[in-house]
């Protein structure tokens, strides 16, 4: 930092206490005797021969020496110096950071004290009986901010033991390369082998192969961690998602959303033996969904798998109860990814994407479905409910005996004492989901003490008129499903699942294709059939197979076929309204309508002409009753060789 100033500096920084004009701060330099100690000023020679004073930062009073080491340090550029200074200084420790605030209180000290008057003995004198600093320590300190700004001189003060804040690398000890190589190849791989088994066999490999030198294993340990940052060892030893786990989790707010906005749902394997109604023994899915505003749980359904179906039944629930969000997030399962639930999506982590695919449900309902990333729990609030209902549907006193455990690992000491009966269990999951949502003291951010029912109930208050609720006719959309196939010849049938449909109406579609919508709890029943347009063409019924002797079903069918064949012959009467009759009097009356042609007077004789271009005289034909066989024969190998110029049309006198 500049100490010396000449008169117009610090007449035109306009400095407390000091004179803003030359004339004024001549007569403030006599009074205060600025010019009888040599400390306070300089004479100095200017370009033009003239001479001209500079005076010390000291002399001046403490208001104007503030201010101007403020404008001082405001200006001064952060030079290439500064930041080394400064970059050696963060890595300082903090008792180190500790004593350089010590040197540099003991410098301000010794200044404060001289620009008081005080003569330079006296301060050093002070300095070693208040801080126990001698005066070549002193002088050794002042050194070290020679060249630096004022603003620096606390990182200049750095003491220079550290080699590591000096940027110093420690010194390791010698390893032949390819011993190294070994060693770190070895010890990086995804088995993750300890580190001593792994010296152990770069040492034998050492030993065979003459390598030389081989450190200490607990030195080469110390190199593994110097020279392979520790993020690399846990990817390459532990895999992509513990490494990820180094970065820190995104936070999401749901702050400004509103109930039933966007849903997210998943499903759960239950760690309980079942026993199912036909006396099979199993273990349950639980697949739900839960608005992300609120993190209640809006509805649930139990299956033996994630299915489809199951998938349709707890989001035609959630609609029917709660309304139709705006959006839904569902992991890549091949439930959710189902084109009966996502056909349509632009995107889809799981199948063949077609241009003649049918809507799946959410599209039909108009919700946006999104994919998101395997294997995440941030994606999915969902995942972090099924872990607080595990606890209490799983290990609940009611399940006694039938708790499996999360793993083969984690069998309890009652395993397979009983299976829980599904209709049992049902009711009491039933009872802890209701717990779940009315739970007071819920930490979350919209929750803040209350329970997940109160934080949905009070959007829903508030913003309830933004949620879409399905009409009766919407709710046949997520009770069934859809598919295209192809009205089969001859009949244009319809064959679905091993089932077949057909409704009159189909023979209008035979070998074309269309799309149908059934309830897949009800294969018996009649199937809804669109065209691919989407327009509603009618019900075709199940056609269901019978007994070969079955004779009550081949009257039925004689019956049916009967009047299927009498509504054809009325149709038919009913479009072909003339009879054969009634078209050939039409036609008789056409004809002698139209005008007649003309009669030549002569008639035309046309005759094939061969090469010849001359005509010879026509001679009149034998008969073939008088004609012998050689003298066809002959006529016959004169049309053939081209000796005959006209063939001659035979006399049928």
């Amino acid at each position: 930092m500049k100490e010396w100033f000449s008169v117009k500096e610090l007449v035109e920084a306009k400095l407390p206490g000091v004179p803003a004009d030359a004339k004024h701060f001549d007569r403030f330099v006599a009074r205060e005797g600025l010019r009888s100690d040599l400390r306070y000023f300089r004479r100095q020679t200017a370009p033009n021969g003239g001479v001209y004073y500079e005076y010390h930062l000291s002399s001046l009073p403490d208001a104007a020496r503030q201010k101007l080491a403020f404008m001082m340090e405001a200006q001064a550029p952060k030079t290439d110096r500064s930041k080394s200074a400064w970059a050696i200084y963060e890595r300082l420790t903090t008792v180190q950071k500790a004593q350089c605030e010590r040197r540099l209180k003991v410098l301000l000290a010794v200044e404060t004290m001289i620009r008081d008057g005080a003569t330079s003995a006296q301060a050093m004198a002070a300095i070693k009986q208040r801080y126990g600093v001698s005066r070549s320590t002193y002088h050794e300190w002042r050194a070290l901010t020679e060249g630096h700004a004022r603003q620096d001189w606390e990182a200049a003060l750095a003491p220079s033991t550290s080699k590591k804040a000096m940027g110093v690398v420690t010194e390791t000890a010698e390893v032949h390369p390819m011993a190294w190589d070994v060693l770190v190849s070895d010890y990086l791989r995804p088995e993750g082998s300890a580190f001593s088994a792994c010296y152990r066999r770069m040492k034998a490999v050492a030993e065979a192969h003459g390598w030389a030198p081989i450190p200490h294993e607990r030195t080469l340990r110390r190199h593994m961690d110097l020279k392979i940052p520790k993020a690399v060892q846990i990817l390459s030893r532990k895999g992509k998602e513990e490494a990820r786990k180094l970065i820190p989790a995104q936070q999401r707010s749901v702050s400004h959303l509103h109930a039933m906005q966007y849903v997210n749902t998943d499903g759960h394997k239950l760690d309980l033996h079942v026993q199912f109604e036909d006396g099979r023994q199993g273990r349950l899915y639980l697949v739900g969904t839960q608005c992300l505003y609120s993190r209640k749980i809006l509805s649930w359904v139990l299956t033996e798998a994630e299915t489809w179906e199951a998938v349709r039944t707890v989001i035609g629930n959630m609609v029917e109860q709660h309304g139709i969000p705006e959006r839904l997030y569902m992991d890549n399962g091949k439930a959710f990814a189902s084109k009966k639930i996502s056909g349509g999506a632009k995107s889809r982590h799981r199948f063949k994407i077609t241009e003649d695919e049918v809507a799946g449900l959410l599209q039909t309902l108009g919700i946006d479905g999104r994919f998101v990333k395997p294997r995440r729990g941030q994606s999915k609030p969902v995942e972090r409910a099924w872990g607080d209902l595990a606890e209490n549907i799983s290990k609940h006193p009611d399940m006694a005996g039938a708790y499996t455990g999360r793993s083969t690992q984690h069998k309890p000491e009652n395993y397979g004492q009983r299976a829980i009966p599904v209709a049992e269990l049902e009711a009491h999951v039933a009872r802890q989901v209701a717990e779940h949502n009315a739970r007071p003291d819920r930490r979350t951010e919209t929750a803040k003490g209350r329970s997940f029912d109160q934080v949905f109930e009070a959007s829903m208050q508030t913003h309830g008129q933004f949620v879409r609720f399905a009409s009766p006719a919407q709710r046949s959309l997520w009770m069934l499903a859809a598919e295209q196939v192809t009205a089969r010849k001859p009949d244009g049938a319809i064959h679905l699942f091993g089932n077949r449909y057909h409704q009159q109406f189909l023979t209008q579609w035979i070998g074309r294709k269309v799309t149908v919508r059934f309830d897949p709890a009800d294969l018996h029943g009649a199937i809804k059939v669109y065209d691919p347009e989407g327009r509603f063409l009618g019900e075709a019924d199940c056609v269901a197979k019978v007994g070969f002797d079955c004779q009550a079903a081949a009257r039925e069918r004689a019956r049916a076929e009967s009047d299927h064949m009498r509504s054809l012959k009325a149709q038919k009467t009913a479009a072909r309204r003339l009879t054969d009759l009634d078209l050939k009097e039409l036609n008789a009356k056409a004809d002698k309508m139209k005008p007649q042609p003309k009669t030549p007077k002569a008639p035309t004789v046309t005759r094939l002409v061969t090469r010849s271009a001359v005509l010879t005289k026509l001679e009149p034909a034998v008969s073939e009753e008088v004609e012998s066989f050689d003298d066809k024969f002959n006529a016959g190998m004169d049309r053939i060789l081209g000796d005959a110029d006209i063939i001659l049309f035979p006399n049928r006198e």
